[in-house]
């Protein structure tokens, strides 16, 4: 998984803090592991275990046995046995959280997998590590070529080069069964390596290649998900989703992973509810089952002959009516049984801060009548000024001194 800042690529190297691999939260790897078992003393008279797990490209894992016993770090980059030559590796956990690791994946102490490690890697190692690591898109874009010119059925997904740079895997997925002896042939002298050709699925390759889901997140299956499980419909039916293949479907073009997540909680919940091919037999005719909400405890039934409309029960109530049907006894009819739903009542709170409201410019502007009055002001007729005749100086019209004479000149 990435931390906050910095995001992997595909080489599961940090964008941001460009430290390959070791990130300082120590999250930017994938499938990371936290050891908590690190700050915890071994009991007497017990040796620390001499295995290691290193961690490769898109977070390929293995176990590899400490003979020398080197004083090995998590994020040490090391050289392990390969086949043949060897192979550069960044270790990933140490210590005795090894042990429910290795029996989690089913690998015994003895086991022929359990390769040795040789030593730490030199500025050497690291350089032809790097040079090959560099080769590996200009590599799978020549092989993608070599495919079209053969057509041959079969998507070349990733390309992998050991340590030392001789030898290469090719990942690939195919529907049916193919023959690449001719391809092997063709990219071994393209390329001047040993060849290796390894199949994986559509969630292998998902996982290889990760993504974003539709979720948000990074997929699962590339970040911590170790066992991909099978996936069918059923979950789905369990947990009253549609059965629309776009909406189900995750990037390898499966079922979502995440449909197993919830399954046993609805599962649980289920156990509650009766079959949804139980008729309920009333006086006004026979009802069926339509859908529910299972953590409302809701459902909807309506009747053979009239489905205009639908009747809304508890699930007590439909439990009582089960019962009565198994006695022979039919119900009235379901208007007597249909549930109501409460209007809750919306609590309110006061402006006690004073703060304007957030939607205050969402209303809209109301146009000023300013104009409308001016020109509505200047068509309305003059009166004019009626003078008396006793030479009141109030009702006289007085007239504007004359401006354009000098001001400086005395009248």
């Amino acid at each position: 998984m990435s931390c906050n800042s910095c995001s992997s690529d595909i080489n599961t190297v940090p964008k941001g803090c460009k430290s390959n691999g070791n990130c300082a939260t120590g999250g930017c790897e994938k499938l990371s592991v936290f050891d908590w078992l690190s700050n915890m003393a071994l009991p007497t008279g017990q040796e620390p275990l001499n295995i290691v797990e290193v961690r490769f490209k898109n977070g390929r894992k293995h176990f590899y046995r400490n003979v020398d016993n080197l004083q090995i770090c998590i994020g040490d980059i090391i050289a392990v046995e390969g086949s043949p030559g060897h192979d550069i590796g960044t270790v990933s956990l140490t210590g005795e959280l090894i042990r429910i690791q290795m029996k989690k994946k089913g690998v015994a102490f003895d086991s022929e997998e359990v390769k040795k490690i040789y030593r730490k890697a030199t500025q050497k190692d690291i350089d032809i590590w790097k040079a090959a690591r560099e080769k590996e898109y200009e590599t799978q874009f020549k092989g993608r070529e070599i495919l079209s010119r053969l057509g041959i059925k079969m998507k070349l997904s990733d390309v992998e080069y050991q340590g030392d740079g001789n030898k290469a895997t090719f990942y690939y997925t195919a529907d049916d069964r193919v023959d690449f002896r001719q391809l092997i042939r063709d990219l071994a002298s393209t390329f001047s390596i040993r060849v290796e050709m390894k199949q994986v699925g559509l969630r292998q390759e998902a996982a290889r290649l990760g993504g974003v889901g539709s979720c948000g997140r990074e997929l699962c299956c590339s970040t911590w998900l170790t066992d991909l499980r099978k996936v069918n419909t059923t979950a789905a039916r369990y947990q009253q989703l549609s059965l629309n293949p776009q909406k189900l479907a995750g990037q390898c073009g499966k079922l979502k992973c995440c449909l197993n997540y919830e399954l046993d909680t609805y599962l649980d919940a289920l156990s509650d509810f009766p079959r949804q091919d139980i008729v309920l037999k009333t006086k006004k005719g026979e009802a069926v089952f339509i859908k529910m909400d299972i953590f409302k405890r809701v459902l909807w039934y309506t009747y053979k002959e009239d489905r205009n409309k639908w009747y809304k029960l508890t699930l007590e109530n439909v439990k009582e009516i089960i019962d009565l049907n198994k006695n022979n006894k039919p119900v009235t009819s379901l208007e007597d049984y249909e549930f109501e739903l409460l209007v809750e009542n919306v609590v309110t709170y006061e402006d006690v801060v004073g703060q304007d409201s957030l939607t205050r410019f969402d209303a809209p502007k109301r146009k000023s009548n300013h104009k409308k009055n001016k020109n509505k002001n200047l068509k309305a007729p003059v009166q004019p000024t009626q003078v008396s005749g006793s030479g009141s100086s109030k009702n006289r019209k007085q007239r504007p001194p004359n401006r354009s004479a000098n001001p400086n000149k005395n009248s």
